[in-house]
């Protein structure tokens, strides 16, 4: 899946500047950040600023991560050749197709049916065979390919929907965004051990779009609380 070309420089000092210098170490993350053509997955007028550090506008009013924060999510999620991921909030593939340089399966989950479509068309032409991209609500997870090493959130939420906790194995790892727009957000994982009860790190400052779906609001297990 490595992909070649003009923009392999661009995607080399990527890597050095803004993920490496800022701290990710996982030489798997590194590597699948080095592989993934970014450029393919923005609008073409965007392209000559696929770089970039910060995130692009895609269809349907959504955007796509900044590099930076797709790499700390991964480093997050502990992964491995051997995960199963959920991928919960496609957009225009990005973050799939990293996931699926670096784990076995990917099942990446988006509720607007035109940047679904648009992301199985480039992770098919670029030979990503190992992610399922399928259409619904993100905040229901995907059961039938539960349960998963790892849950990847690219939106927003108060609360962990309780879906999400449902479908993930013991020892799995959920990364996501936790608060809600213009009351700070908070990059957190937690990780759940063999009684359900889960510990959870900090990550960071972040700003995503808000969740949306039924269980947008999610459930009242882990709420954040700053105090």
């Amino acid at each position: 899946m490595r992909a070649m070309g003009a923009y392999a420089a661009k995607r080399e000092r990527m890597v050095a500047d803004q993920i490496a210098a800022r701290g990710i170490r996982d030489p798997r993350v590194l590597d699948a950040m080095r592989r993934v053509p970014r450029e393919e997955f923005v609008r073409r007028l965007s392209r000559s600023s696929a770089y970039e550090d910060h995130p692009l506008p895609i269809a349907s009013g959504q955007t796509i991560s900044q590099p930076y924060i797709v790499a700390l999510t991964m480093e997050a999620a502990r992964l491995d050749e051997h995960c199963s991921v959920l991928d919960v909030g496609t957009g225009s593939g990005y973050a799939a197709a990293v996931l699926a340089e670096i784990v076995a399966d990917v099942v990446s989950i988006e509720r607007h049916p035109e940047l679904a479509e648009g992301a199985r068309r480039v992770l098919a032409r670029l030979g990503y065979s190992n992610v399922s991209v399928v259409t619904g609500d993100g905040t229901l997870g995907w059961p039938d390919a539960a349960p998963y090493d790892a849950i990847v959130v690219a939106a927003a939420a108060p609360r962990v929907p309780e879906p999400w906790l449902e479908q993930l194995k013991d020892g799995g790892r959920l990364v996501m965004p936790l608060g809600t727009p213009g009351f700070g957000q908070k990059l957190k994982r937690f990780t759940l051990g063999p009684d359900r009860i889960s510990q959870m790190d900090d990550l960071g400052g972040v700003t995503f779009v808000p969740l949306i779906g039924a269980n947008g609001l999610g459930a009242p297990l882990f709420e954040e609380n700053d105090d």
